[in-house]
């Protein structure tokens, strides 16, 4: 299994200030989708936060994002683990497939592929 990217995720009620807050110390937003909004280091695109006001298709909003290669097989070795699933596997309409789990610590871990359509 290949991890490409791990990312925080913070709750924000204002998403220009947290990009304006964070534009100080050199990221700079590479997505907003109005709830969603990702910054990122020009220099190295891998380091990354995503700030949400909400969770578009999830009940709970995740405290981290993993981005792996095959989401398919990560969730499959989550549930025989015995893992708690908050949010079901499946495709969302933003060109992702993703489910949420549980950790140990009580963290919600949003695990996500990018879909290859096509």
């Amino acid at each position: 299994m290949t991890v490409r990217r791990v990312v925080p995720d913070f709750s924000t009620g204002d998403m220009g200030a947290s990009r304006d807050f964070y534009g100080l110390i050199g990221l700079r937003e590479v997505m907003n989708q109005g709830w969603v909004m990702t910054l990122a280091s020009p220099a190295n695109p891998t380091a990354q936060l995503t700030f949400t006001t909400h969770d578009e298709s999830a009940a709970v909003q995740p405290d981290l994002s993993i981005e792996v290669e095959d989401v398919d097989t990560v969730h499959a070795a989550v549930v025989a683990a015995g893992a708690e699933i908050v949010h079901p596997l499946q495709d969302e309409e933003w060109g992702v497939r993703r489910f949420f789990v549980r950790d140990p610590n009580g963290k919600v871990v949003n695990v996500v592929s990018h879909r290859r359509d096509g």
